[in-house]
């Protein structure tokens, strides 16, 4: 069965194309390391919650803007290898210039699929 690792974090509105360039960079490194599907989603409609939201999730700075992404694993085995193999891995670089975000906001975590619809 399928495993997704998501991801919820704030980046300056002026360092979108550097993330969509992480983003792509890294990609590559993924699905080399068996992912089946990557998605980077850059807000479009956030509306602020009167109890929680995603801005207040990430704390997000009103020059930061939402970005919500999802990686598809065949399954939680392959997901777990790729993450240790990050570290050592030459394809995994750190972007010239450093993370166009922060990552103490960042919120992740894996996800087993109870219902889905739409994909084979």
């Amino acid at each position: 069965m399928v495993y997704v690792r998501g991801f919820l974090l704030a980046v300056p509105e002026d360092k979108k194309e550097a993330y969509r360039q992480m983003a792509e960079d890294a990609a590559g490194f993924f699905r080399k390391h068996g992912a089946i599907e990557i998605m980077e989603a850059w807000e479009d409609d956030v509306r602020d919650g009167k109890h929680t939201d995603f801005r207040m999730a990430v704390k997000a700075e009103p020059n930061e803007k939402i970005v919500f992404s999802w990686i598809i694993w065949p399954d939680k085995a392959t997901a777990g290898a790729a993450e240790q193999n990050m570290q050592n891995d030459p394809d995994m670089k750190m972007p010239e210039g450093g993370m166009p975000f922060d990552g103490k906001r960042m919120i992740f975590g894996g996800f087993t699929p109870i219902f889905t619809m739409g994909r084979d």
